[in-house]
């Protein structure tokens, strides 16, 4: 497997427990999570390694009911964390539409009330009332929390640094931009540094929303005007891979905390891989396959899933496509038949775990933070279908800024556009220099993750400040 060391450095990374000073009271702290796509999940992460290192304090988790279940579920949680359950804000009679937005708007509804009964509940259980806040940065609200409270609030920022730069910049951008009077989809950020060749189709779509007053965009508003009251934000990345973004942040937040949260588990063991992913993988040549993975909630229009099946069949590539639904139903007929001698479909996937593999030449992807950090761990080049929210930015960051990947030609899937950017970044002296780009990030990675790393030095500020 590729880039052990990684892992070997990880080691150093959770031995920090011993550092902390005991404390005579027990801690008690609650931890707010926004219970979507890979939110709740991440922030979880966070906080079980927090808890380890924190042998006197409590956490109570804050979620939905099927939030916490998943994650309870599937996880060994330190016996130190306690699930809580709020209100989703779903009436057991609603029906949906259909739309993966609906359920957010109807959960945000319901907050901050929600968690304000919860957490009540919590403390008179325990008997403790809360000594620190921890919150997904979307749920804003913390601020007052934490400051009615009088305890530290930590916001964690689930994705990268530039894309909530972009957020705390909101009215800067809308006002340079003309929101309200000529706005241009072909204008560019160049008032900003290390912004300049960004184009404002590539921003977040609630940034430049003509109206903010919608429930996702107020709440990304409120974000980016209440980050800079945080005691300390948490950013799901690595100081050293994105300098600029990271040294603005640094002069706008109280305390910025780099800490990469994939790399706060080590990759699930070789028998976490029910469907024989990495078997498959360890009979293929070094760099001959493509892996392919939308994230938990993307699913490509049935247009674009035709012309990229076409596009491997066609070209010949070897293939492990991590697939949500049945792929029978979606993927052109006998399609699995005639190819399955080049590659695999599958329901799940150890991502990481299969970023690393050897045999892993290029990952097509939407964009999503968490997978282009964990392209970089496995030293993998990106090839990006962008959807929504931040993936258009995260996609321009891997292109323009750090050029170790591509954008597929038009922004969305077709046959001639898939084949092109598989031959780049395949066979190419410009994928060549992806893939050495990529390596050299992947260094910088080891390096934050080492004893002395930003990463390592920011967990250990972590728990002091939670402590």
């Amino acid at each position: 497997m590729r880039h052990k060391h990684v892992c070997i450095e990880l080691n150093i990374y959770y031995q920090i427990n011993h550092q902390i000073m005991a404390h005579n009271s027990t801690k008690h702290v609650a931890v707010l999570a926004f219970p979507f796509a890979t939110h709740a999940h991440l922030l979880f992460k966070l906080v079980n390694e927090v808890s380890k290192a924190s042998p006197h304090a409590t956490f109570s988790f804050f979620s939905t009911a099927q939030s916490n279940s998943a994650i309870f579920k599937d996880s060994q949680a330190s016996d130190s964390i306690k699930p809580c359950n709020i209100e989703d804000g779903i009436s057991k009679d609603f029906v949906f539409s259909g739309s993966p937005i609906e359920a957010v708007e109807r959960f945000l509804q319901k907050t901050p009330q929600n968690f304000e009964s919860s957490m009540e509940k919590a403390v008179k259980e325990s008997g403790k009332a809360f000594s620190c806040l921890i919150t997904d940065a979307f749920l804003w609200f913390g601020a007052d929390m934490a400051r009615d409270l009088q305890i530290p609030w930590v916001a964690v920022w689930t994705s990268g640094p530039r894309s909530v730069f972009i957020h705390l910049q909101t009215e800067l951008i809308r006002e340079k931009l003309g929101i309200h009077g000529n706005f241009q989809l072909d204008k560019k950020l160049d008032f900003l540094p290390g912004f300049e060749s960004l184009p404002a189709t590539h921003i977040p779509e609630d940034v430049i929303a003509k109206d903010l007053t919608t429930p996702f965009a107020s709440m990304l508003h409120k974000m980016g005007l209440n980050l800079p009251k945080a005691t300390a934000v948490c950013i799901n990345s690595f100081e050293e891979i994105d300098s600029i973004p990271i040294n603005q942040l640094k002069s706008t937040l109280q305390d910025l905390l780099t800490i990469g949260l994939p790399l706060l588990t080590l990759p699930p063991k070789k028998h976490c891989d029910p469907q024989g992913c990495l078997e498959w993988l360890d009979k293929q040549k070094q760099d001959s396959v493509v892996y392919i993975s939308f994230g938990s909630m993307i699913m490509p229009p049935p247009h674009e899933l035709t012309a990229l099946a076409e596009a491997l069949e066609y070209g010949g590539f070897h293939f492990i496509w991590s697939f949500k639904g049945n792929p029978s139903e979606k993927l052109p007929k006998e399609f699995l038949d005639r190819t399955k001698e080049k590659g695999i479909v599958v329901s799940w996937a150890p991502q990481l775990q299969v970023l690393q593999h050897h045999s892993i030449s290029a990952f097509i992807s939407h964009g999503g933070w968490n997978s282009v950090v964990e392209s970089i761990i496995g030293s993998v080049p990106l090839i990006c279908r962008p959807f929504f929210g931040d993936h258009h930015l995260n996609s321009w960051t891997v292109e323009a800024v750090w050029g170790i990947g591509l954008e597929i030609e038009g922004g969305k899937i077709t046959k001639d556009g898939t084949m092109k950017a598989l031959q780049v970044v395949q066979g190419s002296e410009k994928g060549q220099k992806m893939k050495h780009k990529v390596v050299h990030l992947n260094k910088l990675v080891v390096d934050a993750v080492s004893s002395q790393g930003s990463s390592t030095l920011n967990f250990e500020k972590l728990i002091k400040i939670v402590t």
